[in-house]
């Protein structure tokens, strides 16, 4: 006689699942047979950090007036797959992607966080409420936003211009849905300004002390780090009333085009990324392609130290707020490897070749393997690709 599977204990299968620790086998565990999935959370909280989707450019519909599709290339079986997000839409940026949540924003003032995987949605205060922007009017057509600049001087933008310019990227000090109060900073294009806000606050406040310090932040051991184009490092305590700020200076400067900081294991490390730049006559414009990443620990003197090897880890950075996790925990996955995207699309016209600048840099011998998902289809400026950590909660 055959068992019934289905008449499993519910102590039992609840042990078995949380024990899984891939979201796409806990979905799998769940989707058998109705008495799995009701003896199942829907939302678990159990998870290590997931091995990250590749979130693709939106790809629009032949059909007029059907709704835009989102679609994901998934390193764990090397396809690209379906994601119906609830934010789909032609005109939406993200500009950030932190603890499984993407910041987006479209051309109304919101700045809004989305959760893909459960269609969670959340505010952030809007764009006319960072400090320097002084004046919106939606009648005001072409030039709704008066900004200050830091000399006092006023200028005008428009609605696709502040989607599109005024935030590089917003990093979280952790997921919106597990409680407590988290922190966003957004790193802003227009002055070189950090800007940060809490959970419910109605405006966002510059972190003064911390001006130009916008090539990179990310958040570790209760703070904010954040680096300059010369390697040295602000960190920002925003847990009080102002915030506070103190300066990790290291003897040695940097020359690189784009700079990144990530926690490796217990180490803080610098990522620099160092471009080429080739000329088109035919596009009046410049295209710039990846030559080389460097990585840097910072030691105990301060000073950055330079890394050879990764070992086991792997890096992923872009538009993202940048991590590294361990290949020995994926099937199939190779430590000592950069996985990168192209988060300068705004001022790079690679698009034009249908092919962007991104890949997986091996750091062992410099070279660069092709992400099997880049297609022509895809090819898009306003919505780069972005790495995305699978979140449920």
């Amino acid at each position: 006689m055959a068992a019934d599977w289905s008449q499993l204990p519910s102590d039992l299968l609840e042990s078995i699942s949380g024990r899984l620790p891939l979201y796409g086998d806990y979905v799998r565990f769940r989707a058998v047979c109705p008495a799995w999935r009701s003896s199942t959370a829907k939302t678990p909280n159990h998870f290590p950090p997931q091995l990250p989707w590749l979130l693709l450019p939106l790809f629009k519909p032949q059909n007029r007036g059907r709704s835009c599709s989102g679609y994901f290339y998934s390193l764990l079986d090397g396809k690209v797959h379906v994601l119906r997000i609830t934010e789909a839409s032609l005109r939406m940026r993200r500009c950030g992607s932190s603890h499984g949540w993407l910041v987006v924003l479209d051309e109304s003032p919101s700045v809004a966080l989305v959760n893909p995987l459960t269609g969670a949605k959340m505010d952030l205060p809007p764009l006319h409420a960072f400090p320097n922007v002084v004046g919106f009017n939606f009648a005001d057509v072409g030039r709704e936003y008066l900004l200050r600049d830091g000399d006092h001087r006023l200028s005008t933008r428009n609605l696709k211009d502040m989607r599109d310019c005024f935030v590089k990227k917003v990093v979280l000090s952790s997921s919106p849905a597990k409680g407590g109060q988290f922190v966003a900073v957004a790193i802003l294009h227009h002055g070189n300004n950090l800007a940060y806000c809490r959970d419910g606050d109605e405006r966002w406040r510059f972190i003064e002390e911390a001006n130009s310090y916008c090539e990179d932040v990310i958040y570790r051991d209760g703070l904010f780090y954040a680096v300059n184009t010369f390697g040295l490092i602000a960190v920002c305590d925003v847990n009080g009333d102002s915030p506070r700020v103190s300066y990790i200076e290291t003897p040695r400067h940097f020359g690189a085009d784009i700079q990144y900081l990530v926690t490796v294991g217990d180490d803080l490390m610098l990522v620099t990324r160092h471009l080429d730049s080739d000329f088109w006559p035919e596009l009046d414009q410049t295209v710039y392609r990846t030559r080389v990443f460097n990585v840097f620990k910072l030691g105990n003197k301060p000073r950055w130290e330079w890394v050879s090897d990764l070992g086991d880890y792997m890096i992923f950075i872009g538009q993202n707020s940048s991590f590294a996790l361990l290949a020995s925990d994926f099937p199939g996955s190779m430590g000592n490897r950069i996985y990168y995207t192209d988060d300068y699309s705004d001022s790079n016209y690679d698009w034009f070749l249908e092919e962007q600048d991104m890949g997986i840099y091996r750091l062992g011998d410099a070279s660069v393997e092709k992400l099997p998902c880049c297609s022509p289809d895809f090819a898009s400026r306003s919505t780069p690709p972005i790495w995305l950590s699978p979140n449920p909660c």
